[in-house]
């Protein structure tokens, strides 16, 4: 392999100091501008490339942040991505970006790779089977500044970025019983998540306010997989009696729940209305257009990143709280809406 150029080697062909190099290449005002561009010119030609790994040991700072994310392959995710990219440019930051795979061991090396690499602050969202924070320690331990957002768990030394996932769930559920229905199926995912424990809390709050019981049979944990669809409603039709309203906390979910419920005999939304969560693309293409709650990705990203990067620069601490909540809205679509409504609404 070719050796790489130094500035010993550049100013060995200039007869020059390397001390007087280094100024050049990095535009120090006490040298001539004609001997930048000598300088600069041989450096170009001799293919020197500046060690910027060395030069953040030095400054003690890499203007990186690090983001693990559970899945790339998520709209939501990509959303969220695209605000925290849009910030770090404009902030002059880079993003290394790695995806757990929902999996705490594959979490830890992440964590791990991102320490190694030196970023500046992280910026995570948690696995489905992550329980406890003790891999984040060596980074906490160093002053790394940490932000969770959407999935996280609680720490007195970092901060959450989330939507009110209770009053969310509590909306949604709500909102199928002011349709009428009395025997709401709800459908969510690993329980250890914060997003899908406080949507249960919200549906199970709107039903005790409005007198119906809650029956444990009719809520059921799932991985979101098309291949789990299947099952769903074969079970579904076992209950006696069948729901007349499904919460569903995953829109690619429910969209896979109408069509499921379509080809098995069921009018969506007269027999059983549907309310799913993320106001993805497919809640748009699915028909009925599906009734959701929508909470911006992108926002959360640009929040995310301008709150670590106003934090890594001095101009706020993200230690002065440990929750940040952002707003969301629920989206009244023809899945969720009964006869005697639909004219009503769109």
């Amino acid at each position: 392999m070719e050796k790489e150029t130094t500035i010993y080697d550049i100013a060995e062909q200039l007869n020059i100091s390397p001390a007087t190099v280094s100024r050049a290449l990095n535009d120090h005002p006490a040298i001539n501008i004609d001997t930048k561009k000598i300088i600069i010119s041989k450096a170009k030609e001799m293919g020197y490339r500046t060690n910027i790994f060395a030069s953040n040991l030095r400054r003690k700072k890499t203007n990186t942040i690090g983001v693990i994310v559970p899945r790339l392959n998520s709209y939501f995710m990509s959303t969220v991505l695209a605000g925290m990219e849009k910030v770090a440019n404009e902030a002059s930051y880079n993003l290394i970006i790695a995806q757990s795979l929902e999996s705490v061991k594959k979490e830890m090396a992440n964590v791990k790779t991102m320490f190694n690499s030196r970023v500046d602050g992280l910026l995570v969202s948690l696995a489905y089977d992550t329980e406890n924070l003790d891999h984040f320690e060596p980074l906490i331990k160093k002053g790394i500044p940490i932000l969770f957002f959407d999935r996280v768990l609680t720490h007195k030394k970092c901060t959450s970025i989330v939507i009110d996932n209770l009053k969310a769930g509590y909306e949604a559920t709500n909102h199928l019983i002011e349709q009428g229905c009395k025997r709401i199926m709800h459908i969510t995912g690993n329980l250890q998540r914060n997003v899908y424990q406080d949507r249960l809390k919200g549906y199970r709050l709107a039903l005790a306010e409005n007198n119906i019981a809650y029956c444990e049979d009719l809520v059921r944990i799932t991985d979101f997989s098309y291949q789990s669809v299947s099952e769903m409603i074969q079970y579904l039709k076992m209950l006696n009696p069948i729901p007349d309203g499904i919460f569903i906390t995953n829109d690619f979910y429910a969209a896979y729940c109408i069509v499921a419920l379509k080809q098995a005999g069921f009018s969506v939304p007269e027999d059983i209305a549907v309310v799913g969560f993320n106001d993805d693309p497919i809640a748009m293409v699915v028909e009925p257009h599906l009734s959701t709650i929508r909470y911006h990705g992108q926002e959360m990203g640009e929040v995310a990143a301008k709150s670590l990067i106003s934090h890594l620069n001095e101009q706020l601490s993200i230690k002065d709280t440990n929750a940040i909540i952002l707003h969301y809205e629920l989206i009244v679509r023809k899945s969720s809406l009964k006869a005697k409504t639909i004219g009503a609404k769109s």
